[in-house]
């Protein structure tokens, strides 16, 4: 067998959705994006949502949305995909690594406050693999120091945490429709938030700063009781990225979002079979506690102290694996910020992700499940 790591669902529906964005001949940032935010938001049950092309993106843009003065602190977990702090520097602001849990490999809501000081401003808790963080308690602790909180939700989405949507906890959720997450626009991502004038004093930011994007000025001159001379008119007032959305992938965004709860429950349903599978495997377990009927997850991860070897072998067997991830300590990049997550440096030297996507067909997780029985 060859079985990949990840891979994305998608199908006819997606194509039809993309068929009308192709007839339309209007394939950037138009009405297809203008939908898709209006169905997240319905979805999410927040206020306001803002699509744009990436995940980093969101979150670079949600610490934008601040205005912190540069050379404040955010607090960040160890374990997490690279942009949760490169979105901190994009601010100017010094990342402040918080050790995980031991068990869930989440932030380490201890170690946080430990590390909290009168320059934090902001806190991102990452729902690793969809993992949960306890956001009620969270949320009660930055209230009470006026900390925001951006939920980095790169992991979860359509996940709910004591009955609220995850990414609604927070100030502002920041989603990852990247091709392996659990749904997809190819590349792409989402901002949400309750604060409806927050999302819209983004909306420049992501569009070069231009206060009008291209298809509302085309959409004012199509209208005829609006033409005038200057229907082009924008302006430019503040220092924006080329962070848009397109609607070639908010096509594919709508056809997904409607399948995303049948996703996660196929999701959750292979997860149930692995961890039957390594119930008696001596030396492996789940790399944090899975509870499929509660939450939704991104992947389906191991721990073993023998890791390489097993990766080796699994390889050997044409299993794809992954090791997601390595705490950012360890990153040249940020190195001069390590501040001691001594349980991060360790936990993660036994990870292995295994193949976690909803095409995975039973036959498929039977042969990885006898593989791991193999493996002396």
């Amino acid at each position: 067998m060859n079985i990949r790591l990840f891979k994305p669902s998608i199908g006819i529906d997606e194509l039809q959705n993309i068929k009308k964005v192709f007839e339309r001949e209007w394939l950037g940032l138009g009405p297809m994006v203008g939908e898709f935010e209006k169905e997240w938001t319905k979805y999410i049950g927040s206020k306001a949502s803002l699509g744009v092309n990436s995940a980093t993106a969101a979150l670079h843009l949600a610490l934008k949305s601040f205005n912190f003065p540069p050379g404040k602190k955010v607090l960040v977990p160890a374990i997490t995909f690279a942009s949760t702090a490169t979105a901190v520097l994009y601010n100017n602001l010094i990342p402040v690594f918080v050790d995980v849990d031991k068990d869930t490999v989440s932030m380490d809501l201890d170690d946080m406050k430990k590390k909290y000081d009168k320059d934090t401003v902001a806190v991102i808790p990452v729902h690793n693999g969809g993992y949960p963080v306890p956001m009620d308690i969270l949320m009660k602790w930055a209230k009470g120091k006026n900390v925001k909180v951006i939920e980095d939700c790169a992991h979860c989405a359509g996940s709910e945490y004591k009955g609220k949507k995850l990414g609604t906890w927070g100030d502002i959720g920041c989603f990852s429709f990247e091709e392996k997450k659990l749904m997809t626009t190819g590349d792409g991502g989402m901002i949400c938030s309750n604060d409806i004038e927050l999302i819209e004093h983004l909306k420049p930011y992501r569009w070069v700063g231009i206060d009008k994007d291209t298809w509302r000025r085309a959409e004012d001159f199509s209208e005829m009781d609006k033409i005038d001379s200057r229907h082009w008119f924008y302006e430019i007032s503040v220092l924006g990225y080329k962070y848009n959305m397109n609607d070639v992938a908010a096509a594919i965004g709508l056809a997904q979002l409607k399948k995303l709860d049948e996703m996660n429950k196929k999701r959750g349903n292979i997860i149930k079979k692995y961890i039957e599978g390594i119930e008696t495997i001596d030396g492996i377990e789940p790399i944090f506690p899975y509870f499929p009927n509660q939450y939704a997850y991104w992947y389906f991860g191991i721990r073993t102290e023998k890791r390489d070897d097993l990766i080796i072998h699994l390889n050997e067997k044409g299993i794809a694996t992954g090791v997601h991830f390595y705490p950012l300590t360890l990153q040249p990049l940020f190195k001069k910020y390590n501040n001691k997550c001594p349980v991060a440096e360790k936990i993660w030297k036994e990870f292995i992700t295994l193949p976690s996507h909803t095409d995975l067909k039973n036959n498929e997780i039977s042969y990885i499940i006898n593989a791991l029985n193999e493996f002396r």
